[in-house]
Order: C-alpha cells, then structure tokens, then sequence
C-alpha cells in the first residue's frame, strides 16, 4: 500500500457519466490508490444540466474542459477525454490514471493505457459493462463508495451525540399470573453465513488462496488480496457489506485465519486456509 500511496495519478472523469453527488466521495477513495496530481472533469459546460458542477468542481479542485457538443445526441465527451489521455501518457507525468464514467467507450483506452505500463483504476456505477471493467487494474463501484463514506460519516455523528443521562422508570405493579404475557415466539434462525456471499466468490477466493498457499496450505492475506483483484477487478469487500478482506474471510466457515506474531511487537502477518481442501 506505501508503493500505491506514492503514485502521481491522473484523474479523468465523464461529467455525462458520473453522478455528481458522489464526486467528493470518489475522490476520497482515489487517495487512497496515489496522489491525484491532474484533475480534469469533460462536457459541455454551456449546457443547463452541467451548472450544478461548479460548487463540487471548486471544493475539489478539478479543472474542467469544454467539449461542445457538435451533434445532438452523440456524446462528444469521450474523444477529448481519450485526446487529453493519451497527451498525458506521452508527457510521462503521471504513473497511473483513474477514469471515473460508465461508458464502456473508455475500454479501448484503458486496454492502451495498461500497455504502456501504467496503472488504471476505474470507477463507475454498478450499469458499468463488463468490458470496460476488466480492462482496468482495479475497478470499484460508485454506490459502494458513496455507501461506505455514508456509513462513516453516521458512525462519526453517532460518536459525537451528548450522552443522556438515564431516567429511573417508574415501576409498574405486577401483573397476576393469569395476566401474564404470553412466551415470545421462537427468533428464526439466522440464515448461513455464506448467504450474502456468491458462492461464485466463495470459489474465487479458494482458487486464489489454493494459488498462494505455501506446503501447509496457508497463503499471506496481503498477497491474497493482491491477486484476487487481478483475477477479478471489480472484486471489492465493501460490494459484501464488508470494510476488510479480513473481515470477509472470516466471516466464512470454510476459511481458517492464522495470525501470526512479527519480530516487531505492533505488526502481525495474517495468513488464511482453505479448510475443504486439505
């Protein structure tokens, strides 16, 4: 993560393609990825749906780039985005880009961008296609973005609310006997763990950590993670409900986490095992 946190990153995004609402949250979550030393937003700036950009645009710092529509109903955005990408591979300025839309129009361009041996993270909504996905190194999802960011910021109001001083209730007479509340019914059991899991990433994860592990059947959960992604880039523990990889692991039965003491007292390694397949 300190290699990734030290790549100068270019950030592209398709005003006609990304929500706005989201734009703070988006760019939050490409720190996490590097530094975004270029931010520039496309469209055509003339037209009445794109004024609600201005506000977001200043609080983040994005420049934005006129592209006039010349034909109604073709979207001209795409062409001096792929133009200024292009540009900016060539100067050898960045180490990376972060193409931020749901057009699978932009699928060529990370295939090229890739090539050149530059890192691509893609991010759009869940409609993204297919194809455009898997072109990039890495690909998340907007609502999963806005959802966590969401979760935090309620979870940072929670902890700030004034606690309230408990009021003694009054005590109510007891009932008598032939008053007395029926028995609560029976709570249903709580579904399988694995239920809001696909078993389809169930398997994703066990091929990888069979890829990975070592004579004992342990593989390092930080290479795990690694190499999940590439099998799949849009492979996210937040699309789950969950913040870690670790947490996700955990929460399947078929999984054993192993951790293990370093040689320095505040690091540990974690490790994981496949417990079907021994």
């Amino acid at each position: 993560m300190a290699e990734q946190k030290d790549l100068r990153l270019a950030v592209l995004i398709d005003a006609d393609n990304a929500p706005r609402s989201a734009i703070g949250d988006v760019m939050a979550e490409v720190a996490v990825y590097g530094t975004p030393t270029i931010k520039r937003i496309y469209g055509d700036w003339t037209t009445p749906n794109l004024a609600s950009w201005k506000p977001l645009l200043l609080e983040n710092a994005i420049t934005p780039v006129q592209q006039y529509g010349y034909t109604t109903g073709k979207n001209s955005t795409d062409s001096a985005m792929i133009i200024d990408a292009m540009d900016i591979l060539y100067t050898g300025q960045v180490d990376g880009f972060v193409l931020v839309s749901s057009d699978s129009d932009f699928t060529r361009l990370a295939i090229r961008l890739r090539e050149a041996g530059k890192k691509v993270y893609g991010m759009g909504e869940r409609k993204t296609p297919n194809p455009f996905i898997v072109a990039c190194d890495k690909f998340v999802y907007i609502e999963v973005i806005r959802s966590a960011a969401e979760k935090a910021k309620a979870e940072e109001v929670k902890g700030e609310e004034p606690r309230q001083e408990k009021v003694p209730k009054a005590k109510k007479p007891a009932k008598k006997k032939e008053e007395a509340a029926p028995a609560p019914a029976t709570a249903p059991e709580p579904p399988e763990p694995e239920s809001k899991v696909p078993k389809a990433v169930v398997e994703l994860i066990a091929d990888a950590v069979e890829t990975m592990a070592d004579e004992d059947g342990y593989a390092f959960m930080g290479d795990l993670g690694n190499l999940l992604v590439k099998k799949q880039p849009d492979f996210d523990p937040r699309n789950f409900g969950f913040s870690k990889l670790t947490q996700l692991v955990r929460y399947l039965p078929r999984f054993e986490v192993d951790v293990r003491q370093t040689s320095l007292p505040h690091v540990k390694h974690i490790y994981v095992r496949d417990k079907a397949r021994k």
